[in-house]
């Protein structure tokens, strides 16, 4: 069995490469992400992270490449995959109440034709108690602040109870605390052996947070454990000239060791 097809990588890239208009976004991209790890996926503005994760799967159309979830085509991996987009690009103002937002969840596997019932339901109301948000069931989508709906639709995500979590930007725009309460989220699935992918934007929080790390900026400069990724050479590599973003990260970059983890990959 050659590595293309090995289920024991939770995500496989090779050979991608992505255009906008006949503009290279994404280029020659090759990806290995093992199970049951918390990776990030970080590089500047414009570098393709979001255009990376919806390549995968399958909401954006490569110019070459494939992908393989578990040793499977999307098509055919797609109800081990939870996928939570960038709030900005959510219609909020869709009426729909917090309980029917987890519920979309499930219909991938209820079918759009069927209604949900207790079962279901009850999945919806466990996945809301996950996230702190089970008394909020009844109230409409738009009457929540944003982190709070951020956690809404992560708990879409876990209703699913998916093998491999795709967040792009989970903790954008979102307070001190939510954004603690959905860290903790995101390792207890990667504590239970799900593997989550999050695209990051604070490299302040990389070695915190997370144990595996890609570095992209069109292209891949980067992939591994934190621990042997997270350097200056290599943040240099991906940020080039906005390395003035980085000045207030770790000493250790001075001598180009990398920071530690708070967890051995």
């Amino acid at each position: 069995m050659d590595a293309l097809h090995e289920p024991h990588i939770a995500c496989h890239i090779e050979d991608l490469t992505v255009s906008y208009q006949e503009r290279p976004v994404l280029w020659d991209i090759d990806l290995d992400i093992p199970p049951g790890v918390m990776a990030a996926i970080v590089g500047p503005n414009g570098a393709g992270k979001s255009t990376l994760i919806k390549a995968v799967l399958g909401l954006v159309k490569p110019v070459a490449g494939h992908v393989r979830i578990f040793g499977q085509p999307i098509r055919a991996a797609r109800r081990r995959v939870a996928y939570v987009p960038q709030r900005q690009s959510v219609d909020w103002d869709f009426p729909a109440t917090v309980l029917e937002v987890v519920l979309m969840g499930l219909y991938g596997q209820l079918g759009w034709l069927r209604r949900p019932g207790r079962q279901a339901r009850a999945r919806a109301m466990a996945a809301l108690e996950q996230v702190g948000l089970s008394d909020y069931a009844r109230r409409q989508i738009s009457q929540l602040s944003g982190g709070q709906q951020q956690r809404v639709f992560i708990a879409r995500a876990l209703v699913q109870e998916a093998d491999l979590y795709f967040l792009d930007e989970p903790m954008a725009g979102v307070d001190a605390v939510t954004e603690a309460a959905i860290v903790a989220l995101l390792k207890a699935q990667r504590d239970a052996g799900k593997t989550v992918i999050v695209v990051h934007h604070d490299l302040q929080t990389v070695a915190r947070y997370f144990d595996w790390l890609v570095m992209l900026n069109q292209r891949i400069v980067a992939q591994g454990p934190v621990a042997q990724v997270y350097t200056a050479e290599n943040l240099r590599a991906a940020y080039g000239g906005q390395l003035a973003l980085i000045g207030a990260l770790d000493g250790s970059f001075e001598t180009g060791k990398p920071a530690p983890t708070d967890r051995a990959p």
